[in-house]
């Protein structure tokens, strides 16, 4: 079997995490998987079988990305990565991987280059090929010419093939990155990263239900008391119970503000996390939730109806430009600061819950694309 290892960075929320690994366990069949993870492990996040996992001194960020918290036993952001560095090029010497597929970089996460750098040239003087792992909209910059004149260099210079994980017809990198033409690897769609299958399971509540969630709970937490507040209006008005999970990275006063605001509500229940969110929505009358990609796309793929609430710190217009185009189709409905007060979020939802939405047909067998793309770029590589 060829071998690959998978590189992925989540510092704030788990997005990043649910998506890559959501593409490492389609990969299995074809490949041998060696998983780095820099952030941090996440408990009853499961692994699939037979990947082997490199886990990094964890490196996460606040809700502005102002700076980057530093893991236990270190004085210094160099000090981290360095060790993070040897790390990762020792088990790539070791493991001889065919491919080294780094989600994210260059079109982010370029503040981790005194790492990666390193990395992907040890893997291009060992013949390992490099691909990138990129999601649908790339986060725009204060100086986006200039940060897309980076990304062409570095794209140019170092890798072999771009794999976009969305569906063009809907999203195309051009809306985020004008320059793609520039770009001389080979660039493939592979469609959006979904479970495998949505099937029909037990549900979690017998009763109609909304649920809220806001993906890891770094942030969001004005959305999750938005909803708790307005449990309150809702009990009177409505039959459904208000499902919130807080996300594994909430801080515990939160949580426990929440449960405490929940002991006095007999339609709320408070969880911190679920590693299986998708049975919740498939129940569910309305989902409540951040914009992100992996929480939208499973909303998209129940059919449940939705209010986006997208993250917006440090001028990140990601979840913006992919709420905004899904409102503009009439498949989900957004939400502003504006909307969070109790009385008026009651409002919304009610009206929500009375909406039929409007279904979207677009590409999302991007885990099986993504395998059968890079089955065939390693033939092609061998036959070369």
């Amino acid at each position: 079997m060829k071998r690959l290892m998978f590189y992925c960075q989540h510092i704030l929320g788990m997005g990043h995490l649910v998506r890559s690994m959501a593409i490492v366990r389609g990969l299995t069949a074809e490949f041998e998987v060696c998983f780095i993870n820099g952030g941090p492990a996440i408990a009853g996040f499961e692994i699939p079988s037979g990947v082997e996992m490199l886990q990094l001194p964890p490196l996460t960020t606040d809700a502005e990305f102002t700076h980057l918290n530093l893991p236990e036993g270190f004085e210094s952001l160099e000090a981290v990565f360095d060790a993070r560095r040897q790390q990762m090029i020792a088990a790539l010497q070791q493991w001889q991987p065919d491919l080294l597929m780094v989600e994210l970089f260059p079109f982010g996460r370029r503040r981790f280059s005194p790492e990666l750098i390193p990395l992907i040239e040890t893997a291009r003087h060992c013949g390992t090929k490099v691909v990138s792992s990129l999601r649908d909209i790339v986060v725009t910059k204060q100086d986006q010419e200039r940060h897309e004149a980076k990304v062409c260099k570095l794209i140019n210079q170092y890798f072999d093939l771009l794999l976009i994980h969305g569906d063009p017809q809907f999203m195309p990198l051009e809306r985020s990155f004008s320059r793609v033409r520039e770009l001389q690897c080979p660039v493939y769609y592979t469609g959006y990263v979904v479970p495998n299958s949505v099937s029909a399971t037990s549900s979690p509540n017998p009763q109609p239900s909304i649920v809220c969630s806001v993906g890891g709970g770094r942030f969001g937490h004005e959305l999750l008391r938005a909803v708790a507040a307005a449990s309150a209006d809702l009990a009177q008005r409505i039959p459904h119970q208000v499902q919130l999970f807080t996300g594994p990275f909430a801080p515990n006063a939160l949580l426990e503000e929440l449960q405490g605001v929940a002991k006095s509500r007999s339609n709320l229940t408070v969880e911190r996390y679920t590693p299986n969110l998708i049975p919740y929505l498939q129940q569910a009358d309305l989902s409540i939730n951040m914009g992100g990609y992996n929480t939208t796309l499973n909303v998209l793929q129940t059919g449940t109806r939705s209010l986006l609430l997208p993250f917006t710190g440090n001028g990140d217009q990601e979840q913006t430009i992919r709420a905004k185009r899904l409102e503009a189709l009439g498949v989900v409905s957004v939400l502003r600061p504006e909307d969070l007060s109790p009385q008026r979020l009651a409002e919304k939802i009610v009206d929500a819950l009375e909406t039929k939405s409007t279904a979207i047909a677009f590409d999302c067998n991007g885990v099986a694309k993504t395998a059968e793309i890079l089955h065939d770029f390693c033939q092609k590589s061998l036959a070369a």
